[in-house]
């Protein structure tokens, strides 16, 4: 039992006893414990969306080969927050996301309409060439547009540490694990 409080304790950086109400509640299966450890996080992190988030950092990733960069503004509500290294390194996995995923904003529903506008029309041209009613086509542009918005901001994609996971929920454990709400400012990359 203990092998399995540590190892889980180490993905999640939950508390022991947290851990073990999840093992129990989960008959001690990891992958579930795990899971309800992530939803009760999820709803802690929820409960903190409102406050006001006035400090933070900048998270720089700089890759490898030296020719991509990206920076991340990350804020939180207190700079004893800022300064501590849970915080610290969120923020320079957001800017390794960046670098790697490219997103073009923080939310979908942020992704520009011309640039959504631009990818319905090659989407219905596509849809032109298949003999499907109107109605389905129209529910195809509209599942289109929703992957295509969510693929492009930041808090929807996969987190690229654990594709398990989007970019969101994992702030959201921070957010559990820290006690403070975490909020993605401004972000960029550059590129050789």
């Amino acid at each position: 039992m203990m092998e399995k409080i540590k190892k889980i304790r180490e993905l999640t950086g939950a508390g022991v006893v947290d851990i073990k109400k999840a093992l129990d509640e989960a008959l001690g299966d990891e992958n579930k414990a795990i899971q309800i450890l992530r939803k009760k996080g999820l709803e802690k992190a929820g409960k903190k969306a409102d406050r006001e988030t006035k400090e933070g950092t900048i998270g720089v990733y700089l890759h490898s080969n030296g020719k991509i960069v990206s920076v991340v503004k990350l804020y939180c509500e207190t700079d004893f927050v800022a300064k501590n290294e849970e915080f610290l390194g969120l923020a320079k996995d957001l800017a390794m996301q960046v670098a790697a995923m490219n997103p073009k904003a923080i939310r979908p529903e942020d992704i520009s309409q011309k640039e959504v506008d631009e990818q319905k029309e090659n989407w219905l041209e596509e849809l032109k060439k298949e003999n499907k009613p109107e109605e389905l086509k129209q529910k195809i542009i509209k599942g289109k547009e929703d992957k295509f918005r969510k693929e492009r901001a930041l808090l929807s994609q996969a987190f690229v540490k654990n594709p398990e996971i989007t970019v969101e929920d994992y702030i959201k454990e921070k957010i559990a694990k820290i006690g403070e709400n975490i909020q993605v400012g401004e972000f960029f990359k550059a590129q050789l």
